[in-house]
C-alpha cells in the first residue's frame, strides 16, 4: 500500500513539473528550476508564465480529479454497480442544464454566477433523483433508473436551449460544457481547496460505513446500519464533491469512473480507507495528464481536459461492458 502511494506521488510530482513546463512557450527543466528557485536569476516572462499562468492551472487540475475520483469511489459503493460513477445522479446533466439556461438567456453573465448555476444544477438534480427514488426507502437500482431518466431530460432542456439560443453564446456554453481548467486562477485553487478540505475528510471517515453498504442492504441492515439515512448522507457528499469540481471547471467526464476501478485493481477491495487516497491520487494524475496532452497534441490549439479524458473513459467503459459480459456467461 505504501508503496503504491509513494510511486503515485512520485508520477504526480512528474506530471505537475511537466505541466509547469509544457505548452505555447516551453520550458527546459533547467529554466524551470530556476524559476522554481529563484536562483540564477531568472526572467521575468517565465516566472510570469510558472506562476501566473500554469501554477494555478496545474493546482486546479488536481484538486478536480481529487474531488471527481473521491465522489467516483462514493457512488461506486453506494450503488454497488461497476458503471455506477458521479453522473447516475445527474450531477453531470443537471449542471449542464444550468449553465446552458445562464449563458443563454442571460447577456455576458459573470464567471461566478455561471459556477454557482453549475454547482445549483448539480445539486437540484440531486436532490430529485434522491426523492423519486423514495418509497418507504431507497434502493441503488431506483436510485440509477431515475438518474438516467432525469439526466435524459436535463440532456433534452440543453439540447432545447442550443439548438434556439444565440450562435456565439452556445458556442461559449459548449466550450464550458468540454471540461477545462485554462482560465484558473489562484483564488479558485483556495476556494476550491478549503471547499474539499470538510467533504473529503467525512468520506474517508466513513470508510466503514461504505464497506458495510457495499454488501447490499439486507446486509448491511442485519449488522445495525442505518442504510438510508447512510445513502442519503454519501449522495449529499457525492453532490458536493462533484459540483464543485464542476463549477471550477466544467464537464470532466469518466474521472470518476477510472479512478476507482485503477485504486482497487492496486490495493484490492477489502477497505474504503485504502482506496481513497490511492483513488484521490489517480484522479489527480488523470486530470493533470489530460491537461497536458491537451496543451501539446494539437499546438497552438488547446484542447479541454474533458474531451482527453473522454478519449481515454470511453474505451475504459467498453471494457467494463465486456467484462461484465463475460463474467455473465
Amino acid at each position: 500500500m505504501m508503496r503504491i502511494v509513494i510511486a503515485l506521488t512520485l508520477l504526480l510530482c512528474l506530471l505537475v513539473a511537466a505541466s509547469l513546463a509544457f505548452g505555447d512557450v516551453a520550458l527546459t527543466w533547467r529554466e524551470l528550476y530556476h524559476v522554481a528557485t529563484g536562483t540564477d536569476a531568472p526572467g521575468p516572462q517565465d516566472a510570469m508564465i510558472v506562476f501566473d499562468l500554469r501554477l494555478p492551472r496545474t493546482l486546479l487540475a488536481l484538486l478536480v480529479g481529487v474531488a471527481l475520483a473521491t465522489a467516483g469511489t462514493i457512488s461506486l459503493a453506494i450503488m454497488r454497480n461497476p458503471l455506477a460513477e458521479p453522473g447516475v445522479l445527474g450531477i453531470n446533466s443537471g449542471a449542464a442544464a444550468a449553465a446552458m439556461a445562464v449563458i443563454v438567456l442571460m447577456r455576458d453573465p459573470p464567471v461566478v454566477l455561471l459556477q454557482v448555476a453549475g454547482f445549483s444544477g448539480a445539486a437540484a438534480m440531486a436532490l430529485a433523483v434522491y426523492i423519486l427514488a423514495w418509497r418507504g426507502g431507497t434502493s441503488s437500482l431506483r436510485i440509477i433508473l431515475i438518474g438516467i431518466g432525469l439526466s435524459s431530460l436535463a440532456t433534452a432542456g440543453t439540447t432545447f436551449l442550443s439548438a434556439f439560443g444565440d450562435i456565439g453564446d452556445v458556442q461559449r456554453a459548449m466550450i464550458w460544457l468540454a471540461g477545462s481548467v485554462y482560465d484558473a486562477n489562484m483564488i479558485k485553487v483556495r476556494l476550491l481547496a478549503l471547499w474539499l478540505v470538510i467533504p473529503v475528510t467525512l468520506a474517508f471517515l466513513a470508510s466503514r460505513e461504505l464497506d458495510v453498504i457495499r454488501f447490499g442492504d439486507s446486509s448491511a441492515r442485519s449488522l445495525g446500519q442505518p442504510v438510508d439515512r447512510v445513502r442519503g448522507g454519501m449522495i449529499v457528499l457525492v453532490t458536493v464533491l462533484s459540483g464543485a469540481a464542476v463549477a471550477v471547471s466544467g464537464l470532466i467526464g469518466f474521472v470518476g469512473l477510472v479512478a476507482p476501478h485503477i485504486a482497487r485493481r492496486l490495493v484490492g477491495t477489502a477497505s474504503h480507507a485504502r482506496i481513497f487516497p490511492v483513488a484521490a491520487l489517480v484522479g489527480a494524475c488523470l486530470v493533470v495528464a489530460a491537461d497536458i496532452l491537451g496543451r501539446i497534441v494539437l499546438p497552438p490549439v488547446q484542447l479541454p481536459a474533458g474531451i482527453v479524458t473522454g478519449l481515454v473513459g470511453a474505451p475504459f467503459f467498453a471494457y467494463l461492458l465486456w467484462g461484465r459480459r463475460n463474467g455473465r456467461g
